[in-house]
């Protein structure tokens, strides 16, 4: 009966590729390619937004975490999520939607100077290619354990270089329309996924279960440990959660190309603004459901440990129950839905890294206008590159014995803080010049890296003190101050004439007002 689900899932791997090329249409210039004429419908980019941003390993750890003890805490940092996206919504869609960028990066082009626009592209696609090898890796962890129990032995490298190519017919023929489609079909997929198991759950433990999930503490919304050091440290502290994770969001989805690019596809301003809250919304809601999923396992289980169950961590409790409680074809459907979770941050990521190749470095370089075909050539043969280069990676990392999901973390906090702090610069501190914020940015690089790899905080567990590193959520305000405040200080050595290298700074005008009051 396994066969059934191994058809299940080769049928949807064909589908969602045919899927995506029907609705993306044909592509005739490099921006239809990249933000789709700016046509695509709000809902459909929120839905792409979410999908990006969730993983594998958010569809199998949520899950795990809840039934580990960590409650709802994901919930409770999906609510600073919406807190940054509404600042993202309010501050600096409007910059982005008003110049008709086709790149996030363009801004810092308009404000500082190529050499600052330049600068930050090849940061974002190189933190993105690392960042993205090593998601694409995890996703290949969960898969192999559900084809070696499906009867299909395959090694991580193979199952990295099938999903690369199936997720790269689509994004390379498709373009950004191809991408967002498929990323909202595939969110549907493993959301819906995630309900059915609900409601499975829920049949065999009842209200009953449900309660007593709820004295165990597995639906604990807020974490109101205040100790400095776990404030510090733990991702689900209440101020870590709300203040950490909403600056956080606004560096995720602001200023890194991945998410900006979605945005940059909508209709108008006001569908932008939609798409990113209502994404904080969508988000919340899964992380609910998702959490609820492991919760309710803890029941079905009887409270028994991942190590008693034979698994090697907690990871392995979701997809041991959609393997084993679900009937067959349905346990297809989800195993599909994982892979879809796998494909959606693939294709975005692969598409957004071109975007920003040819927007923001190869014109850069050139100096001059290439016509639309040859542009959008060139688009397609950096996804190509790019799909190479990322396999390449997560076929390196698939020897690591490192805990990737924690590797992911670091590497976005080296970044982020100074992707942030460069726009912030830009709107804050009028007389900054380009010289200002490229040194300002070199600083954030070299300080977050110290701070990343070095900096522990002791916390006491059991008696003992353990160096622990800080949360991520608080690197990004950490590497945002650290640049304004160079930044500002810099500024302070010249003529407030001497505005910057590239174009003047767009002044705070009307413009800015309207749209900033256009939110819903």
């Amino acid at each position: 009966m396994r066969q059934l689900d191994l058809v299940v899932i080769v049928v949807y791997l064909v589908a969602i590729a045919a899927i995506g090329l029907r609705l993306s249409g044909r592509q005739k210039s490099s921006k239809e390619y990249f933000v789709g004429e700016g046509n695509m419908p709000w809902w459909t980019v929120s839905f792409s937004v979410v999908a990006t941003e969730t993983s594998v390993l958010t569809v199998i750890s949520v899950p795990g975490g809840a039934y580990s003890g960590q409650g709802f805490g994901n919930v409770e940092l999906a609510l600073g999520y919406v807190v940054g996206r509404v600042v993202v919504a309010t501050v600096l869609i409007p910059l982005y939607k008003r110049g008709g960028f086709v790149s996030a990066y363009q801004y810092l082009g308009d404000r500082f100077g190529l050499r600052l626009q330049g600068l930050a592209s090849v940061t974002f696609v190189f933190t993105r290619l690392l960042a993205e090898g090593v998601r694409l890796f995890a996703s290949a962890i969960p898969i192999k354990l559900l084809l070696d129990e499906l009867g299909v032995p395959a090694g991580y490298k193979l199952i990295i270089v099938v999903l690369t190519l199936i997720t790269v017919v689509y994004t390379y023929l498709g373009g950004i329309k191809a991408v967002i489609w498929t990323d909202a079909i595939q969110m549907g997929l493993y959301l819906g996924g995630a309900l059915l198991a609900l409601g499975v759950l829920y049949g065999h433990v009842g209200g009953h279960g449900l309660s007593g999930a709820l004295h165990a503490g597995r639906l604990k919304l807020f974490d109101t440990d205040f100790s400095f050091d776990h404030i510090l440290t733990s991702p689900f502290a209440l101020p870590t959660a709300i203040i950490g994770g909403a600056i956080f969001a606004m560096a995720s989805h602001g200023s890194d190309q991945l998410i900006v690019q979605r945005i940059l596809a909508t209709r108008s301003l006001r569908d932008g603004q939609k798409a990113m809250i209502g994404s904080g919304v969508f988000v919340t809601v899964q992380f609910a459901a998702f959490s609820l999923v492991g919760a309710l396992l803890w029941s079905y289980n009887h409270g028994k440990t991942f190590a008693q169950q034979g698994l090697a961590s907690s990871d392995y409790l979701y997809p041991e129950f959609i393997l084993h409680g679900l009937p067959v074809v349905v346990s297809g459907l989800l195993v599909a839905g994982i892979l879809g979770a796998a494909m959606g941050s693939l294709s975005s990521a692969l598409n957004s890294m071109s975007n920003s190749t040819v927007s923001d470095i190869i014109r850069t370089l050139l100096r001059r206008e290439t016509s639309e075909a040859g542009l959008l050539k060139l688009a397609r043969v950096m996804t190509l590159v790019w799909a190479v280069l990322m396999a390449v990676f997560a076929c390196a990392f698939s020897t690591s014995t490192g805990n990737v999901y924690l590797t992911g973390l670091a590497i976005a906090g080296y970044t982020y803080g100074a992707l942030l702090g460069a726009f912030l610069l830009g709107r804050l501190v009028k007389r900054a010049t380009e010289l200002d914020s490229v040194i300002a940015f070199v600083v954030t690089l070299a300080v977050m890296t110290y701070i990343v790899r070095d900096v522990k905080i002791g916390v006491t567990v059991a008696g003992a003190t353990v160096p622990t590193a800080i949360a991520a959520q608080w690197l990004v305000p950490i590497g945002v101050a650290v640049t304004l405040a160079v930044g500002s200080l810099a500024s302070l050595f010249h003529r407030t004439g001497a505005v910057t290298a590239g174009t003047a700074s767009p002044p705070a005008s009307q413009d800015d007002d309207a749209a900033t009051a256009d939110v819903s």
